[in-house]
């Protein structure tokens, strides 16, 4: 947990950035009548029935510091999606950093094995030379400043019925550049200190 917290507290640094990821699953759902929109007088009307149609998965990656994410839809959350996110994110978005600070949980595909799987293994040598991963701790996933990102996308963006994987894809990457316009960003205030104090019965009891 202090490795986290401390890393938040670090001076940005243009080299070596700081970015948090997490991913979510969206449900699809399609309607099986036509909804009725409001009217002067008379509230939008959707029918309680609905379709299912599979799922999706929702890559996120955020700087805090700079009020930048970039987000990601695929069908699976695979290692090799995984694996695939992580080389555009090094690749697009970062190609002349020397090395992104990457902070998520411990998922079983969010690994540097992922990438030995997906790519030869020059390749994922390359990547994961560029990769300095921080876990967060086990039941921890709330310092994972990604999953604010997540919580304000499922309220502004998917709190509602979507039915395919493109018109998901449209709706999260309008949400995206919304935010990145507005250069949203999180002011963590938590830190190691305060969670010495806070979280005082996390921490081992020596008897002197």
């Amino acid at each position: 947990m202090e490795d986290v917290l401390d890393l938040y507290q670090q001076p940005y640094d243009p080299d070596a950035p700081v970015v948090c990821m997490d991913e979510a699953s969206k449900q699809l759902v399609g309607e099986t009548r036509r909804p009725i929109p409001a009217a002067p007088g008379r509230p939008a009307r959707v029918d309680y029935e609905y379709e299912r149609k599979g799922t999706a998965n929702i890559f996120i990656f955020a700087e805090p510091l700079e009020g930048w994410r970039w987000t990601r839809v695929s069908e699976q959350r695979t290692r090799a999606d995984w694996a695939h996110a992580v080389k555009h994110l090094l690749d697009v978005h970062y190609p002349d950093v020397r090395v992104v600070r990457l902070v998520m949980d411990n998922l079983n595909t969010h690994s540097i094995g992922s990438l030995y799987e997906t790519f030869e293994p020059a390749e994922a040598r390359r990547l994961s030379q560029r990769l300095a991963i921080h876990y967060t701790p086990k039941h921890g996933s709330w310092l994972n400043i990604a999953e604010i990102e997540l919580q304000v996308l499922s309220a502004q963006c998917l709190d509602r019925r979507i039915d395919g994987i493109a018109k998901l894809a449209r709706e999260v990457q309008a949400w995206t550049d919304e935010r990145n316009a507005a250069v949203t960003g999180v002011d963590w205030q938590f830190t190691s200190t305060k969670a010495r104090v806070k979280l005082k019965r996390l921490y081992p009891v020596f008897q002197s």
